[in-house]
């Protein structure tokens, strides 16, 4: 059966071909694979065995590994404990202790099955907190939530009401003076202020604070105004440091969410923080008014919080975080140096936090341009190597470098030639799109 008659399939039971838009045939080049059987240590493989070097890592939700035997038994041992039942479970208690005990700033956490939620219920606490209603997010961040109050704020607002457009503003990261004029422009009307801790840049030193950073630039604007600060470490918790990246960037956050890397693919997420904000969403204080948190069915699902439990025993055995550190600035490094090789560093390059590396493809003309990046990542595949983006995990190690020099060197070639003469004389099919846009 041909990749074409899959994607077919896949578009007549599913909106959008996948359940989730990243994964979308939009977000890949034409010869990409268009449907995956399983994964194995740092490879996934297609409906015919082809097998592909990974760095999407599932959305970054995998960082040990596919299948890794630790973590997939400890989900078995739950599932054959009933995985799901009828109050509160022991490994449900003994995963929120854990990550009590880890995080600095979480006092409480309540568990859910996507990062989406988490963020949500965060929003919902400092509503509930502040008595206010307008969000503060990052614009320079990219996905917060599948829920009104975020997608609001991108072109896609079909379906969402005027008033929760009205709802949540930007600002810039780094900048500290949009948060502060945008907080003026709206006195007292902001709940929280949402953000990533990082994502391709460390924060900024402090402009008037010694040893300080932007992060904590945020929070002081935050605390002068009596709003929540949140910190989304979706991506950064377990990758920047084992107790999140506000851990190493010396933050303490009000609430933090945290999801993909806590239990290596598994369905997990959390949003945690200070007693005085998550205990709104407590029963016991009779006589005080509720507020309706997370309440779902599978939301502390035994497999899930197992698979946390043993990745966390797992990240405090091995060096995994100092492994995605030295191999991300490897890759970063041999990149580079490759391009450079051939004279293209100008308009295809590699930065980023060496932890969570990032690549920039630009046309001859200097500019951003979808159409060279989804020739590259076409280039790779023929390589055998799956990059649409830069996730690490524990199973990259020599030979996936090896590989990956393989790949960029016959990538970097059609990559120039595609500078000189044309890129549409080197893509196959479209070019990729980006996923907030408002006409399909």
């Amino acid at each position: 059966m041909s990749a074409k008659n899959f994607t077919e399939r896949l578009l007549k039971v599913i909106p959008g071909g996948a359940h989730t838009y990243s994964r979308g045939f939009d977000q890949f080049p034409a010869n990409a694979p268009q449907i995956l059987r399983n994964g194995q240590g740092a490879y996934t493989y297609d409906e015919q065995g082809n097998k592909f070097l990974d760095y999407g890592m599932a959305l970054r939700a995998v960082h040990l590994g596919y299948a890794n035997p630790d973590i997939n038994q400890a989900a078995i041992e739950q599932i054959n404990n009933g995985n799901n039942l009828t109050r509160a479970s022991l490994i449900e208690l003994e995963a929120a202790e854990i990550l009590v005990d880890l995080i600095d700033s979480v006092d409480m956490v309540k568990f859910t099955k996507n990062g989406s939620t988490a963020v949500s219920a965060a929003i919902k606490l400092a509503r509930a907190y502040t008595g206010r209603e307008m969000i503060a997010r990052c614009v320079d961040h990219p996905f917060f939530s599948y829920d009104d109050w975020f997608i609001a704020s991108t072109p896609i607002t079909r379906g969402i009401p005027a008033s929760t457009i009205e709802q949540t503003k930007t600002f810039e990261y780094n900048n500290i003076t949009s948060l502060i004029e945008l907080i003026d422009e709206y006195p007292e009307r902001f709940a929280c202020v949402v953000l990533e801790p990082s994502t391709i840049t460390h924060p900024c030193a402090s402009k008037t604070h010694a040893g300080e950073n932007y992060l904590h630039d945020v929070k002081r604007v935050c605390q002068k105004h009596g709003i929540v600060f949140i910190l989304d470490e979706m991506i950064t918790g377990f990758r920047w440091h084992l107790k999140g990246a506000q851990h190493y960037y010396n933050v303490q956050a009000d609430l933090s969410t945290f999801g993909k890397a806590m239990a290596n693919g598994f369905s997990v997420a959390a949003v945690g923080g200070k007693k005085d904000i998550m205990s709104l969403g407590s029963i016991e204080a009779v006589g005080s008014e509720r507020l309706f948190l997370l309440s779902t069915t599978h939301g502390a699902e035994m497999s899930g919080l197992g698979a946390f439990v043993a990745t966390m025993k797992f990240m405090h055995q091995y060096p995994v975080i100092e492994h995605l550190w030295s191999f991300g600035q490897q890759l970063i490094d041999l990149f580079n140096q490759l391009a450079k090789s051939f004279a293209i560093n100008d308009y295809i390059y590699c930065s980023g936090i060496a932890c969570s590396p990032s690549y920039t493809t630009l046309d001859s003309k200097g500019q951003p341009c979808l159409a060279m990046r989804t020739l590259f990542s076409q280039e790779m595949i023929k390589g055998g190597v799956l990059m649409p983006w830069i996730a690490l995990s524990y199973q990259h190690g020599d030979a996936e470098l090896a590989l990956t020099k393989q790949a960029l060197t016959s990538a970097f070639s059609v990559y120039k030639q595609a500078l000189e003469q044309g890129v549409d004389n080197y893509l196959i099919g479209d070019a990729i799109k980006p996923v907030f846009r408002r006409i399909n």
